[in-house]
């Protein structure tokens, strides 16, 4: 099953595309996907009804979830990545997080702002968390899954990386955190460790990996974080981006008002963002 939102930002509705790739309106069950509301007992419930089907031609599709609960992000998670950086492979995970404040849709403009001067794509797989993690061991650590979706964890690096501090503020501009187009539950994307992932810039293909390149495995990042915090249904997790980003170029390359950023993962869909200047 794959979860969306659809309508003008602010007035989204929740909606299912069903097997046969049809549109329905689920808000005659759920006022909104929330952390709240999310969960295996929202799967059963809209698997067995009898949603309307609607029409999707020129609709607008938000962020999948109305809101989201902690958004984490792992850092050099896939191993050509790291070495593209020049950095050695991480022993742990590198945890870190956006705003909350930074997510939107699958199609929204990446919003440029004056003092932006280099700024980044990232192609991720998104974990979407559905039952409370905590201490879990890695056995059974997709059992907490509710799905997947694409996200670009768009970067500025220069804040991030040369103004002291922690990553975090290079990560949470608006905007910065495109989500969907829907989120697939975790029993239809099957195995995590085995998509296709892929980012153009303008046209030009510049990310193409997989997340068998993942030096830290989806079930191996869920257990590992849930031994020091408890994962919530509606949390994010950005599970890091293969190679290819603008930083690892040499010399490096930025986006720039105007250009076109296409990104996709096998099952998952595609996201198209235009990088907009305030």
């Amino acid at each position: 099953m794959k979860l969306v939102r659809f309508g003008n930002r602010g007035f989204e509705k929740p909606g299912i595309v069903d097997s046969a790739g049809n549109l329905r309106d689920a808000s005659q069950i759920i006022p909104d996907f929330l952390p709240e509301t999310v969960g295996p007992d929202l799967i059963e419930r809209l698997k067995c009804a009898d949603l309307p089907v609607v029409d999707a031609k020129g609709l607008r599709f938000g962020a999948p979830l109305a809101r989201s609960g902690t958004i984490w992000c792992v850092g050099l998670n896939y191993a050509l990545h790291a070495k593209e950086a020049g950095l050695p492979i991480p022993e742990e995970p590198i945890l870190f997080s956006k705003a909350a404040g930074t997510l939107c849709g699958p199609n929204d403009d990446i919003l440029f702002a004056d003092g932006m001067t280099k700024l980044d794509w990232e192609v991720e797989l998104a974990i979407v968390i559905g039952t409370p993690a905590l201490r879990v061991e890695a056995g059974s650590a997709l059992e907490h899954v509710l799905g997947y979706a694409i996200v670009n964890d768009v970067s500025e690096r220069a804040w991030q990386m040369e103004r002291g501090g922690q990553w975090m503020k290079g990560k949470s501009f608006p905007n910065f955190c495109p989500l969907g187009p829907s989120i697939v539950t975790a029993d239809e994307v099957g195995d995590p460790q085995s998509l296709h992932l892929w980012l153009e810039v303008n046209g030009e293909r510049l990310q193409d990996g997989n997340t068998d390149d993942m030096i830290f495995s989806v079930a191996a990042i869920i257990s590992y974080m849930s031994q020091f915090t408890r994962l919530m249904p509606g949390d994010i997790i950005c599970t890091g981006t293969p190679s290819g980003v603008g930083a690892g170029f040499d010399p490096p390359r930025w986006l720039k008002p105007g250009d076109r950023v296409r990104l996709g993962i096998d099952g998952l869909g595609v996201q198209e963002q235009t990088v907009a200047a305030l």
